[in-house]
């Protein structure tokens, strides 16, 4: 088992006046006493206590100040004076994120002011790291320090982040077992492989727990708006929140059965749809394109990353164009006459009629083998120029946010994306 350290990016979104405000004079007092600490030549935390408690700042900020100025007064930064652009580092119990997939942007970040205030602000992810704050938001990796710094007026958060990985040899890439992950409604996840002589072999379909996130969303989207006609917003977060927790706990389980499913398997590669196309082709009008957006393919996704890479299991994706409407055994489309059912249209094919997800699965992992692949460093290279380095993906809140809450409202009448 080795461990891996990874810086990951946060970048914060649209705050308003106040917070704006709020976050100058934390990084301004930091800089005032990281400047009166350096000056005094604190070469020991004590003595860097002795003069960065007089600043009104958070205890995160001034134990890092504490641990950060010794390191610099003790001759590892070979400068007269300090620059202006140090970032705020917290400690790491300073910083705190929160995910609520169902809102338009997904990640929170509670941001420390000083002793008894925080800000709570939406934050957006560096998309090729959302498996890393997946890990931090289920307890699988360990969150370290913080930095909070602004560029080109906008502010962003650095987090490191450590997690165990299991060391494997990996195998070449001909000689890997490709499994199809068919994500959808009917089965929440379908997965399904080859055997060395080609047949399709031990399909698992989760099915039962498709059913239970169906009923708990469409509770969710029921109950809610009526408490909201009702003006019982508070009753209604909170009832929301528990459904989703339990939502969450089904994608949990059912991702860590899957890598399960993996590791039973000779040399595997778990090889899933790659979300920038399946987002693209999702125009199946209002009411449809709400309940895919908000299904979680992107969370499925990223807990089936992120529990693989614990276990040493690559994971690839594919173009998933067709992979539900081709016949696996011969090629050919054909046509679904029930949710849960795949009819080839070609008479002479052996296959008839098979179960679709299985279909699907099948041929998602035979893309992979016909060597088409993306990984995921691809993505960056695929961005617009001029992109920076956290998400495009997503709406921009409507307005200001004075607490989590207010921040939360606002985001869910921008309906939901893929999560």
């Amino acid at each position: 088992m080795g461990e891996l350290t990874k810086t990951l990016e946060l970048k914060l979104v649209d705050p308003n006046l106040h917070k704006r405000q709020k976050l100058r004079e934390t990084r301004d007092a930091y800089q005032r006493a990281l400047q009166a600490a350096f000056d005094t030549g604190c070469d020991t935390q004590s003595a860097t206590n002795d003069v960065v408690v007089e600043y009104d700042l958070s205890g995160y900020a001034k134990n890092a100040l504490k641990k950060y100025v010794p390191q610099l007064c003790g001759n590892s930064y070979d400068a007269n004076e300090i620059h202006d652009d140090h970032p705020v580092r917290f400690t790491n119990e300073g910083l705190q994120l929160d995910h609520q997939p169902q809102n338009a942007i997904e990640w929170y970040a509670k941001v420390p002011h000083h002793e008894d205030y925080h800000l709570w602000i939406p934050a957006r992810a560096n998309p090729d790291q959302r498996d890393w704050l997946e890990a931090l938001n289920a307890g699988d990796a360990e969150m370290g320090k913080s930095r909070l710094f602004e560029r080109d007026g906008t502010w962003y958060l650095h987090v490191t982040a450590t997690r165990d990985v299991e060391d494997k040899s990996e195998a070449s890439a001909d000689k890997r077992t490709p499994i199809g992950v068919d994500i959808g409604e009917a089965s929440l996840v379908t997965v399904c492989h080859r055997d060395g002589s080609g047949s399709p072999v031990r399909p698992r379909l989760w099915a039962d727990d498709g059913k239970s996130v169906r009923r708990l969303r469409k509770t969710y989207f029921t109950a809610t708006r009526r408490l909201q006609k009702r003006g019982s917003e508070r009753i209604a977060d909170s009832f929301g929140d528990a459904l989703w927790n339990q939502i969450d706990d089904v994608f949990h389980r059912v991702t860590r059965e899957v890598v399960e499913y993996a590791e039973s398997v000779e040399n595997p590669v778990l090889v899933l749809e790659d979300l920038r196309y399946i987002r693209e082709n999702m125009d199946y009008g209002e009411y449809m394109n709400r309940r895919l957006h908000g299904w979680g393919f992107a969370k499925l996704h990223a807990q089936i990353r992120y529990k693989a890479a614990e276990k040493g299991i690559p994971v690839e994706t594919v173009n998933p164009r067709n992979t539900s409407k081709a016949c696996h055994a011969c090629g050919e489309h054909g046509y679904r006459p029930r949710q849960a059912t795949f009819r080839c249209s070609n008479g002479g094919c052996w296959v008839g009629e098979y179960q679709a997800d299985v279909n699907g699965a099948i041929n998602i992992a035979d893309r992979y083998r016909s060597g088409e692949s993306h990984r995921q460093s691809d993505w960056a290279s695929g961005q617009k120029a001029g992109a920076d380095d956290s998400a495009t993906d997503g709406a921009s809140l409507t307005g200001p946010q004075d607490s989590q809450a207010d921040a939360e409202t606002q985001q869910t009448t921008l309906g939901t994306y893929a999560s």
